[in-house]
C-alpha cells in the first residue's frame, strides 16, 4: 500500500430526471440529470440545479442538454461531462489529487448489452477504476429493506424518470421482469398536450413538472383533494398572456392513458410470475418506488385494479440510491452485481 493509494467508493443512482450520489452512506450530491454546454466549444457552462434552471431559457450560444432518454445514455459525450461534474462536487475539498473510484451505477432491468456498455464506458471515462452494476429494481428493493436473498417472493415497481421497472425478486435474482419507457417524463408530456388541447395554452416542460407535482393525480375522487393549481403562459393561437386554473380531476384525466399502460404492465409481469411467489407476492403486497410513487392516488388505484395491496416505499424518491450503497458496501457478498 502507497502512501497515496485512496480509493474512494461511490454509489450512483443515474437517473433520466435526477442523478443521485452516494459516498459513506450518504446522499452527498442529489441533482437534475441536466447539463448545459456552450454551443461551440462543447464547455461546460452548468450541471444540475443551474443547468435546469437554464432549461427553456438559453440564448443561441447555449444549449441544455438532458443525457439520458429512457433511462438510458442518450448523449454520451454530455453524459460523461455531467458525471465528472457530479463526482467533482463530492471531490472540491480534494484538489491536490483525484482518488481512483469504486463506482456501482444502477441500470434499467431492460438494458441490451451495448447500453451497459454505454453507461461502463461513461463512468470509466469520468475517472471509475472499478465500476459495477445493478439493475435497478434489484437496487429499490434492497433500499426499500426487503431481504432480497431469502426465498421468499417480493415484488417492487420503481417509477423513475424515463422507465418503470417492475421486478418479482427472490434469492438474489430477478424471476420476472418488464421494463417499460412510460414513466414521469411520459406523464410531463400528458400534462404538455392536454394543456395545448384543452386550454390552447402552450406550456413547458418546468411548467408541466410542477402542475404535476401539485396537482397531479392517478384518481378522479381523492379523499383529500389539493387546491386547483394557476398556471400562467402565452395563448397558442394569440400569443396573449393567459392565467388558468387546473385542478387534479382534469390532471386525472390527462394522465389516465399512460397509468393505465403501468397497469397492464404489472400485470404481465404478474402473469410470468411463478404460482410459489405470487402467493408471496399476494401475503406481503407490491412496493412502490420511484419519483412516480409520489402521484396523488396512485397506490389506491392500483390496488383497486390488482387486487394486492401497493405499499409506497419510506422515501421513495432515494430508495434506488440507497439501495445501490447497500450494495456498494456488500461488492463481495452480493453476486448479482454486474462488472
Amino acid at each position: 500500500m502507497g502512501l497515496f493509494s485512496f480509493t474512494q467508493e461511490i454509489a450512483m443512482d443515474l437517473g433520466t430526471a435526477n442523478t443521485i450520489i452516494l459516498c459513506n452512506g450518504k446522499v452527498v450530491v442529489d441533482e437534475p440529470s441536466v447539463v448545459a454546454l456552450d454551443d461551440r466549444s462543447d464547455k461546460v457552462l452548468a450541471i444540475g440545479k443551474e443547468a435546469q434552471r437554464m432549461e427553456g431559457k438559453t440564448p443561441a450560444k447555449i444549449k441544455t442538454i438532458r443525457p439520458l432518454r429512457d433511462g438510458v445514455i442518450a448523449d454520451f459525450n454530455a453524459a460523461e461531462q455531467m458525471i465528472r461534474g457530479l463526482i467533482k462536487m463530492i471531490n472540491n475539498k480534494n484538489r491536490f489529487f483525484s482518488p481512483s473510484l469504486r463506482i456501482v451505477v444502477c441500470i434499467p432491468s431492460g438494458s441490451t448489452e451495448v447500453e451497459i456498455r454505454a453507461v461502463r464506458d461513461s463512468a470509466e471515462h469520468a475517472g471509475g477504476r472499478d465500476v459495477y452494476m445493478i439493475y435497478e429494481p434489484m437496487a429499490a428493493a434492497i433500499g426499500i429493506g426487503l431481504d432480497v436473498e431469502a426465498p421468499e417472493g417480493n415484488m417492487v415497481v420503481d417509477i423513475g424518470g424515463g422507465t418503470t421497472e417492475i421486478a418479482v425478486i427472490s434469492l438474489g435474482g430477478i424471476v420476472s421482469n418488464k421494463s417499460i419507457r412510460i414513466a414521469g417524463d411520459d406523464l410531463t408530456q400528458d400534462i404538455i398536450d392536454y394543456m395545448g388541447r384543452q386550454h390552447n395554452l402552450k406550456v413547458g416542460e418546468r411548467t408541466a413538472e410542477l402542475i404535476k407535482i401539485n396537482v397531479g393525480s392517478a384518481l378522479v375522487h381523492l379523499e383529500e383533494p389539493p387546491e386547483d393549481y394557476i398556471v400562467r403562459g402565452p395563448n397558442r393561437m394569440t400569443a396573449l398572456p393567459m392565467e388558468v386554473p387546473v385542478s387534479y380531476q382534469e390532471i386525472a384525466h390527462s394522465l389516465d392513458k399512460s397509468v393505465s399502460k403501468i397497469e397492464m404492465a404489472v400485470l404481465s409481469a404478474l402473469e410470468s410470475t411463478p404460482p410459489e411467489l405470487y402467493a408471496d407476492i399476494v401475503r406481503n403486497g407490491i412496493y412502490l418506488a420511484g419519483g412516480g410513487a409520489l402521484l396523488k392516488g396512485l397506490d389506491k388505484r392500483l390496488t383497486d385494479k390488482i387486487n394486492i395491496t401497493f405499499h409506497i416505499a419510506d422515501d421513495p424518491l432515494h430508495a434506488v440510491a440507497k439501495g445501490t450503497g447497500i450494495a456498494l458496501k456488500n461488492i463481495n457478498k452480493f453476486n448479482f452485481l454486474i462488472r
